[in-house]
């Protein structure tokens, strides 16, 4: 995209009269050629998570940081706006959409706050999920916003937000497990967010290799590959950090020829998933037979799987199936394929087994993106005027979190002040931030101590 694409680009506009949620995001991937039987964007879901903002502050000063130079000074929004937001979500994707409360770190909001936002978000049909970096997640907050609704939780770990006391990413190890022991006994799906950089590249097998060793809590490991956006101070990539690199150290931490082609959502330059099993601390890819794979996509593109209660995932899948003899015909000796190649791992681990998922996400630097792939987008974030691409959203987000917004109570919030003023909506002209020592974060702060 051009300088000039960037700065014409809006969110996405409310759906047409008569118009689907799915249907759109079917010709989404129609008009983008990523349409095809293991595409999930369009069959299975509408869109893979919108990201609810709900503060622009942080606790931390990561080093690839996707928040604006001017982030830190933007007072939170109110919680009108938030709910107003999380409906406007619900409208345009529909139910059992996966929301992501998030900022900022969102548990630096009022605990009453976020608690009312997660339980709003499931009282109208969506999933939420709490995407934070761990230090005010206690376990009494997490026990709270389960009784509330939330389906996730996020945990954000890597050498980029440099925790004072650790030198390595297997050293923040520790503070994985510690977050991994707050949740776990909990109705809540436990996944980490690790950033893949320079400064960690070299050990991310060694990551992997953790997050295996504790799949009986762990769900999911996402991994963001470095970025050129925000306010980050890191700007250059010396080692290929690239989809395929990543992948290559997952499948050595995992020790298993992970698949991760299979299933598609969105666009294949952006994501990769693959799942696995474990048993007795070893992987076993669950997608390694890609017609199959695309059969059983069609089977259950209408079914939500509970991703708190395994065995309500289980008979919503076996419900699925029984309605569609023919997957069952060859589910059977996939099945039995699957079970001997893991015989003495389910003796060792006496019959149990974990599912644990990884993911690859490519983020666009904010001065190369492409259109195809923001037109493809199934990460958006929710604005003001309507849900957007998060790469988009990082390379003009002062355009959208310095906006005024109007007030329920009538009149306009200004959101450096955290005032409502009577009268019309302010100029267009962009606001000017005065900054404190307190909301210079990463390149203003860098910039600031020469």
């Amino acid at each position: 995209m051009t300088p000039a694409q960037i700065a014409a680009a809006q969110p996405e506009a409310p759906l047409a009269p008569g118009e689907a949620p799915m249907q759109r995001a079917r010709a989404r991937m129609q008009n983008t050629g990523q349409w095809h039987p293991r595409q999930s964007m369009g069959r299975r879901w509408s869109i893979g998570c919108v990201a609810l903002e709900i503060t622009q502050r942080c606790n931390l000063d990561c080093t690839l940081c996707y928040l604006s130079d001017h982030s830190e000074a933007v007072k939170d929004l109110p919680l009108d706006e938030v709910f107003r937001r999380i409906d406007m979500i619900r409208a345009h994707y529909g139910p059992d959409t996966d929301v992501q409360v998030t900022g900022g770190d969102p548990t630096l909001r009022k605990r009453d706050e976020l608690v009312a936002i997660v339980r709003r978000i499931r009282a109208v049909g969506m999933r939420p999920s709490l995407f934070t970096n761990g230090i005010k997640a206690t376990r009494a907050m997490l026990a709270e916003l389960c009784e509330a609704g939330l389906v996730d939780v996020a945990f954000h770990v890597d050498m980029t937000q440099e925790r004072k006391g650790y030198d390595s990413e297997v050293a923040l190890n520790a503070v994985r497990l510690e977050y991994i022991e707050r949740a776990r006994g909990l109705p809540l799906s436990v996944f980490f967010n690790t950033t893949a950089y320079d400064g960690n590249f070299h050990e991310i097998a060694d990551v992997a290799a953790f997050f295996v060793q504790h799949a009986d809590v762990v769900r999911l490991a996402s991994f963001q590959l470095q970025a050129d956006t925000g306010r980050g101070t890191v700007r250059s990539a010396r080692e290929p950090i690239t989809i395929d690199t990543v992948a290559a150290r997952l499948r050595q931490g995992a020790g298993a020829p992970i698949n991760f082609d299979s299933p598609v959502a969105g666009h294949s330059a952006c994501n990769r998933y693959a799942m696995t099993l474990v048993a007795g601390g070893h992987v076993h890819d669950l997608f390694d037979d890609k017609a199959f794979l695309a059969d059983l996509l069609e089977t259950t593109a209408g079914v939500q799987f509970d991703r708190q209660h395994r065995g309500r995932a289980v008979r919503a899948l076996a419900g699925a199936l029984l309605r569609s003899p023919g997957v069952v015909a060859r589910a059977i000796p996939w099945t039995a394929r699957k079970l001997w190649r893991m015989k003495a791992d389910l003796l060792a681990a006496r019959g149990r087994a974990h599912k644990l998922s990884f993911f690859i996400h490519d983020f666009m630097d904010a001065g190369c993106l492409d259109c195809e792939r923001i037109d493809a987008c199934v990460f958006m974030v929710a604005t003001r005027d309507g849900p957007i691409s998060m790469c988009l959203h990082n390379a003009k987000r002062d355009e959208f979190i310095l906006k005024p917004v109007q007030a329920a109570q009538g009149g306009w919030w200004d959101p450096l002040t955290g005032q409502v003023a009577a009268g019309g909506p302010p100029g267009h002209g962009q606001p000017k931030v005065t900054h404190t020592r307190k909301t210079l974060k990463g390149r203003l702060k860098e910039e600031a101590a020469k």
